[in-house]
Parts: C-alpha cells; sequence; structure tokens
C-alpha cells in the first residue's frame, strides 16, 4: 500500500481514484465492507483504491479531553488498512484550514483539486465540512457537477447490531472481548515499543514490557489476562495493567505486561498486546505490601482465565 502524507507529497499520478473519506478507527466489519466495495469499484475503473484519513481526528482537535478513545493509533490503522489490500492511504493534518472548511471548499480543495476523484464510496452517517454541515444529498450534488459519482452503503449488521467503532468501544470498556472480536473480526489488540520503565515491577518481583499507549485515551482500562504476540512464534501468556498507576504516584496512562515464565531483554520491541479478560478495575492501595498481594492474586486469575 502506498502511503502519501500531507497535501504536498500528492503529485498528478495520484489523481484520478476511487475514493472513501472517514476515521477508519478500529477498521472494524463495517469499514472492511466499505473497503470491499473500494477495491471492487477501483477494479471496474482501473484506477486506485484510495482512502483519506485525518491526524488527529476531527473529534480530537476540537475537543481532546472530550473525543472518545482511539480503538487504533495511526501505525494500526496503517497495517490495518494495508492488509485489507488498499491500494493507496492519504494522510492530511486536521488543522484550523480543514476545520473551516465549506463543503464546496473540502469537495474542491481535496476530493477534485489534490486527489481528481472519479468515484466514491461513503457509509450512511457520512458527514463532511465546517460542523459537519455537508451530507450525502449535498456531496452527490456536488458530484454531479464536478463529474464524480458517489455510491452510499447501507449499515453492516452483525447478529442485528450495527457495528460501528462506537459499539466496539462499548464491548471493550465493559470487558466484552469475545464481542469485540465479533464486531473487529479478529481480537482486539494495542500495538506499541517497549520502553524503559522504572524498574519497579522488577524490584518487585514481577518486572514487566511497559508500553506507551500512542493515544489520548486508551478504550481498554484496568488489570488483564493478555497474550502479547512480537516475541516468539507462539503469543506468551501474561497478566497486565493498563492505567496510570495511581499507587505510586503514576500520571501517564501505560500499558505494564508481565509475561509468564519468561525472561529476557524487549526494549525497543514492538509486541501486540491481546486481550482476553478484564479481572478488575485499576485502585489506589495503601502501602507497596498491600499492592504485591494483590498484584499475585491478579497473576494466579490471569493464568486460569487464559487456559
Amino acid at each position: 500500500m502506498e502511503l502519501v502524507r500531507g497535501l504536498k507529497n500528492l503529485s498528478a499520478r495520484h489523481r484520478g481514484c476511487v475514493l472513501t473519506v472517514g476515521n477508519y478507527d478500529g477498521v472494524h466489519l463495517g469499514h472492511q465492507q466499505m473497503l470491499r466495495t473500494l477495491q471492487s469499484r477501483a477494479r471496474e475503473a482501473d484506477l486506485a483504491a484510495t482512502v483519506l484519513v485525518f491526524e488527529p481526528s476531527s473529534k480530537e482537535f476540537i475537543d481532546p479531553q472530550g473525543a472518545p478513545p482511539r480503538l487504533t493509533r495511526w501505525r494500526e490503522k496503517y497495517l490495518a488498512l494495508a492488509a485489507c489490500g488498499v491500494d493507496r492511504l492519504v494522510t492530511l493534518k486536521f488543522d484550523e484550514h480543514v476545520r473551516a472548511m465549506s463543503p464546496d471548499e473540502f469537495v474542491d480543495e481535496l476530493i477534485v483539486a489534490a486527489l481528481g476523484t472519479r468515484h466514491m464510496v461513503v457509509g450512511d452517517d457520512f458527514r463532511y465540512g465546517r460542523r459537519a454541515s455537508g451530507t450525502i444529498e449535498t456531496l452527490s450534488a456536488a458530484g454531479r457537477e464536478r463529474g464524480f459519482t458517489v455510491e452510499q452503503l447501507p449499515p453492516y449488521l452483525f447478529d442485528e447490531v450495527r457495528v460501528s467503532s462506537t459499539a466496539v468501544r462499548r464491548r471493550l470498556e465493559r470487558g466484552d472481548f469475545d464481542g469485540a472480536a465479533c464486531l473487529l473480526g479478529r481480537p482486539y489488540r494495542i500495538q506499541g515499543r517497549v520502553v524503559h520503565g522504572n524498574r519497579l515491577g522488577r524490584d518487585l518481583g514481577f518486572p514487566t514490557a511497559n508500553l506507551r499507549l500512542g493515544r489520548l485515551k486508551a478504550p481498554v482500562q484496568g488489570v488483564l489476562a493478555v497474550r502479547t504476540y512480537g516475541i516468539g512464534e507462539a503469543p506468551l501468556p501474561g497478566v497486565a495493567s493498563l492505567g496510570t498507576r495511581p499507587t505510586v504516584g503514576g500520571v501517564e496512562p501505560l500499558l505494564e505486561v508481565h509475561l509468564f515464565d519468561f525472561s529476557g531483554d524487549l526494549y525497543g520491541r514492538t509486541l501486540q498486546v491481546e486481550f482476553v479478560a478484564k479481572l478488575r478495575d485499576e485502585e489506589k492501595f495503601a502501602s507497596i505490601d498491600q499492592m504485591v498481594a494483590q498484584m499475585r492474586r491478579d497473576a494466579a486469575a490471569a493464568r486460569r482465565a487464559l487456559t
């Protein structure tokens, strides 16, 4: 999959495509259906199947604290779209200029001038332009005037549930990882690079691989049974904590993974952590000894959940 970052890197050869525009957070089954249609129309027209996304998302730009937790950071989204067979991913910065675009300006500057779009595939809830004032009707009218067609897909249902990023988040937030996997089409994982910590876990007998989240908020919190990929051929079982570590005065959200029966140097490695079961919420303990006692109980519970 070709990656184009920024308008300045779009050239004449990128003009002429079949396009979809969206956040694509999670690249769930509904997104995958959209991408299959996109690819089919692109093959019919002998054009590139192109996805346009913005970083940060519009909601993160406008209201960082109120924006929903990300299912996927940009790198995870890139990998998921590539796995779906997309020809080209165009990533543009969402800034005040983009925020202020009227629907007509959005169409003229991005869809027509920058990408030379011939056909668009969009979902039933697609909105664009300033204050999300552009609709399917205005987009279709603009297409008739400017020479591109618009195809709207109905909601994708799984077991009579509308598949959406919001629906996935709700399942993750309540610890329904099997339900989230049904909507995603795969188990939910968070990917990150192992960074140096304060080595407190090692001193307490629970060495951890520490992964920064790469997002403002995560849709999963608490203590969890996990499987970790990226170390050997098979995933390794473990117990993880995802939160701010209030007992030791932590502030930054961090994913800490203790791998069972493993010793080795993982610093700098990129790992994928798959969530299997939620054991409990994060809590603040009165002492380190109380925390360690609970960590032992958590490890035992995680082993049971993973068998």
